[in-house]
């Protein structure tokens, strides 16, 4: 393992431990977390413990085109009684985001050095949320990264049942018709399997990854 702080440089991936953690120290400054994202790493650390960068093997991909729609997702989806935007509140969905109480960790992975940098990015054109709104209130959403024609999904909330999946259903329908080649789920959990992501081996992930960053990146705010 190697700090990159010391460095500047990203050790390669297959140096990677068995749980995925690949390198501690440096900053989450723009072309750090760039380069990293562009090489199948991520940053994942609690406040006031170093940055921490990983690579998982087998690595967790949605596909835009294998996305599984529940009847009961369907179901809402067809009342259309949310609006639905992109892009509006990057800085409160993250923020939410950073709120939400996951089974088996104690605080927030999301910390207030992340929040500053991710919305640098969002305001660099590389960060993107979607945003559900009920009545005008926001009550669930997502946000991640893009590069290329890859989206790196970070996080996701909700305040009524569903709304999640509802932005993660507009986010893949922008996908397709973007003409998007993956969604990088990061690690395996069953709420993801049960919505059709699925486990690869990390070397099918990076070279998936390299042609996909190889084309365009759609900087800016995006619109549905």
């Amino acid at each position: 393992m190697k700090n990159i702080f010391d460095s500047g440089y990203f050790p390669d991936v297959s140096l990677a431990g068995e749980d995925g953690l690949l390198a501690v120290g440096g900053s989450l400054d723009i072309p750090v977390l760039l380069e990293a994202y562009s090489k199948g790493i991520f940053p994942w650390y609690t406040e006031g413990s170093p940055i921490l960068w990983w690579s998982p093997d087998p690595r967790m991909v949605l596909f835009p085109d294998k996305l599984k729609v529940s009847r009961s997702l369907d179901q809402t989806l067809r009342k259309r009684e949310y609006e639905i935007l992109m892009d509006s509140r990057f800085q409160d969905v993250i923020r939410q985001c950073s709120k939400v109480h996951r089974p088996g960790q104690d605080g927030t992975w999301i910390t207030r050095e992340m929040i500053q940098a991710y919305n640098q990015l969002h305001k660099e054109g590389y960060a993107h949320s979607v945003e559900v709104f009920a009545g005008g209130e926001l009550v669930g959403g997502l946000y991640g990264v893009s590069l290329g024609r890859a989206f790196f999904g970070e996080s996701m909330f909700h305040l009524k049942r569903d709304v999640s999946k509802v932005a993660l259903y507009h986010l893949v329908d922008f996908t397709r018709r973007h003409d998007f080649d993956l969604i990088d789920a990061q690690q395996s959990t069953p709420h993801l399997k049960s919505l059709g992501a699925k486990e690869i081996p990390r070397e099918s992930f990076l070279a998936l990854l390299q042609e996909s960053i190889s084309r365009d990146t759609l900087k800016g705010r995006w619109v549905l």
